[in-house]
């Protein structure tokens, strides 16, 4: 794949576009009813500043947590958002993000403190910086799971750290574009610094134990559960 043909698919995706669409609507409010420039420059640089290390402690422990699965209401929106992306990272169909879990979030982290910070302008300001800055998350997510080789070496390394989380140890690695956390709490890590592998890393602990106690992950996977490298499951299949 080239970088020509993964911008392409980037911007055909509905996730993207509905982002995007917020986005201008979100200007588009602001125009109407704007914040003052200095709350706007506060709330735009909390936002960008914040992202990181709110994405940091959404993935490691919400989208990494056992609790979410032990749940039954909760057990399909983990399955959704994290464990069917895991147990194949390579199924582009779950790469991004759903929607009805990323913009409730949006809303609470980037347009309730643009509210608290410059009102209704505040926060169209606030939603609009959110969801401008997942379109890059997500756009740097497609060129770490996609077959796209990065020619520059802090993106290929970038991606080598990502693919790690994905296929040697899950607990570690956990930023997208920024391992500033991983570095500050101990969870960025190489492969050689780790030579064992995660027996749980295409299931994130949901094992088969697991899944006899807490069935509503299985039962929605035909009693799939992920044990092994996706490609030997495909064989074996």
């Amino acid at each position: 794949m080239t970088l020509r043909e993964l911008v392409v698919a980037y911007f055909q995706h509905y996730a993207i576009l509905c982002y995007l669409a917020l986005t201008a609507l979100s200007i588009g409010v602001f125009v109407m009813q704007p914040a003052p420039v200095l709350p706007t420059i506060a709330t735009i640089a909390l936002i960008v500043l914040a992202y990181p290390l709110i994405w940091y402690c959404l993935h490691r422990w919400v989208l990494h947590c056992h609790w979410m699965f032990k749940v039954p209401w909760l057990a399909a929106t983990w399955k959704r958002i994290h464990y069917d992306h895991h147990q194949d990272p390579n199924h582009l169909e779950v790469l991004f993000g759903a929607l009805y879990t990323t913009l409730p979030t949006l809303l609470l982290v980037s347009a309730l403190p643009g509210y608290l910070i410059g009102g209704v302008g505040g926060a169209a300001a606030g939603f609009a910086t959110g969801l401008l800055a997942t379109c890059f998350y997500e756009f740097f997510h497609c060129i770490q799971h996609l077959s796209y080789k990065p020619r520059a070496g802090w993106l290929a390394r970038m991606k080598v750290r990502h693919m790690e989380h994905h296929f040697h140890d899950e607990d570690g690695n956990f930023g997208i574009t920024n391992f500033a956390w991983d570095r500050l709490f101990g969870t960025l890590y190489t492969r050689r610094e780790r030579p064992l592998k995660s027996a749980t890393v295409f299931n994130l602990g949901y094992t088969r134990t697991m899944a006899a106690r807490y069935p509503w992950v299985a039962r929605r996977s035909n009693g799939f559960v992920a044990e092994g490298h996706p490609r030997q499951r495909q064989r074996r299949g």
